[in-house]
């Protein structure tokens, strides 16, 4: 659980930095863009072709493609209809995602998993919610789908790792992901994209030189890497980790004004969903 606890501090800026410089005066599709290919070419000149099946190839694909490409473009819509504390309460619903779409793969069913989801799932919103505003729905309803394909890439991803174990170290194919996403990402950016808002100041590119090199490339990485060692109810509860590491990151480094007694029930009742997950019986990761 290392990785994702690393990964959770990493990606703990994200949410803000978006919010606060990027929303509004950066064009969404180009943002993406730029994030994707940047950690396209950290792993593409290290990533092997010759040998690896097909399926797998196709496989990251698709993962990249949900988990980053279409999972990313709706998200920083969703900073068009919605604040940033309300981004961090509408993504509490990963965790059901991730447990019910890896019941499905498995053909189970785990009551144990699906309710300490639950519980970090109250948890998070027991921090975050603080009120909504009046046009919220939009946003909402992006976010859910958001949610959901990032869901459906972290559990692919370690599926498809299990089920077609490979010789070469992990990041020599990771490269494939990344295309995926790019997949999507390109031509959303050459039918959507607003070249008259793309990055004007230096601030705006270094913004997007850190979410794209280390919150994407290093970030995505670990993340994917660190949910094969877990099962899939810790890598459900760890995606709510984000809600209280987001909300510390406002409250020391941006000044926001977030309540601490919430903030402190919270994280308990999600420290606590980890404990509910750990009494469930010893299964295949």
């Amino acid at each position: 659980m290392g990785l994702l606890l690393f990964v959770t501090v990493f990606w703990a800026f994200s949410f803000s930095l978006i919010g606060e410089f990027l929303s509004g005066n950066v064009d969404n599709d180009f943002a993406v863009l730029t994030r994707v290919t940047l950690a396209a070419l950290m792993f593409l000149p290290l990533t092997v072709w010759r040998g690896v099946p097909g399926r797998i190839i196709g496989g990251l694909m698709l993962c990249g493609a949900l988990q980053f490409g279409i999972t990313y473009l709706l998200l920083y819509r969703s900073f068009s209809f919605l604040t940033v504390p309300e981004v961090l309460l509408f993504t509490i619903f990963t965790p059901l995602y991730v447990t019910l779409i890896d019941d499905a793969l498995n053909r189970r069913f785990s009551p144990v998993a699906l309710l300490a989801a639950a519980v970090a799932t109250l948890g998070a919103g027991v921090i975050r919610y603080d009120g909504l505003s009046e046009d919220y729905l939009t946003g909402f309803l992006l976010l859910q789908v958001s949610n959901l394909t990032f869901a459906a890439g972290q559990v692919g991803y370690k599926h498809l790792m299990q089920a077609f174990p490979l010789v070469l170290a992990p990041w020599r194919t990771f490269g494939h992901f990344f295309i995926g996403a790019l997949i999507i990402a390109l031509p959303s950016f050459l039918i959507f994209g607003n070249t008259e808002m793309l990055p004007s100041t230096s601030l705006h590119w270094g913004i997007l030189a850190w979410l794209g090199v280390g919150a994407s490339g290093i970030g995505m990485y670990l993340w994917n890497r660190g949910g094969c060692q877990v099962d899939a109810g810790t890598l459900g509860i760890m995606n709510n980790a984000l809600v209280p590491a987001g909300l510390l990151v406002n409250l020391a480094i941006w000044g926001q004004d977030e309540p601490l007694l919430p903030l402190f029930i919270g994280g308990s009742i999600i420290a606590f969903s980890l404990w509910i997950n750990a009494r469930r019986p010893a299964s295949k990761l």
